[in-house]
């Protein structure tokens, strides 16, 4: 019996164990040239059937993005007066939204290039993973921001020309949260995605 449980305890500490080291060994940029090839896959496959891009890039984006620490950050304090459904209402919203924007970025033509910088140590469950993007003549800096979540890089803010998004958006939502609270921001995601909808069509 003792032997028994002696085994149950080893097996259950080799198992924590390994899960950490390979947390630990995780490379957040491997993890970001991934995602990054698989958007591009998707976005330059040559494909003109009826599924618009963003449709199909959403799974890859919910895979490496974390929408909800997203959301949350772009929101800002005002997130914790909130109540259960408007914050689930507003990642819902805010997640299309981002996806969305980001897909009507590609257009028709030639393939991005894209140069990976050194990654950049934020702390010890985060980094900055620098990029230059080569686009019809012009480079343009790009640095996402990765986290470590249950043993996985997740972006949860992309820095474009020295703008983050969830600064960006804070600036925005501050402003409405003000206003009137959180029906002010559902109602301001719900227009935005209104007007997306139409100039996407």
């Amino acid at each position: 019996m003792r032997t028994a449980r002696f085994l149950l305890v080893f097996l259950a500490i080799s198992s924590a164990f390994c899960a950490a080291a390979s947390a630990q060994n995780t490379d957040p940029q491997t993890v970001l040239r991934g995602a990054v090839d698989e958007v591009l896959g998707l976005a330059y496959d040559g494909k003109t059937d009826a599924q618009s891009l963003s449709v199909r890039v959403r799974p890859v984006l919910e895979k490496y993005f974390n929408f909800d620490s997203i959301t949350r950050r772009a929101v800002g304090p005002g997130w914790r007066q909130f109540t259960p459904a408007q914050q689930q209402r507003t990642t819902t919203l805010f997640t299309e939204l981002v996806i969305r924007t980001y897909a009507d970025r590609f257009e028709a033509g030639t393939q991005p290039g894209i140069t990976y910088a050194a990654p950049v140590e934020l702390a010890s469950t985060k980094r900055e993973l620098p990029t230059t993007i080569d686009y019809a003549g012009k480079k343009y800096a790009v640095a996402y921001r990765m986290e470590l979540i249950s043993g996985q890089w997740r972006i949860y803010d992309v820095v474009i020309e020295g703008v983050s998004m969830i600064a960006n958006y804070r600036s925005q939502f501050d402003s409405l949260f003000q206003q009137g609270g959180a029906a002010a921001i559902i109602k301001a995601l719900e227009d935005n995605l209104a007007k997306v909808a139409v100039t996407s069509k």
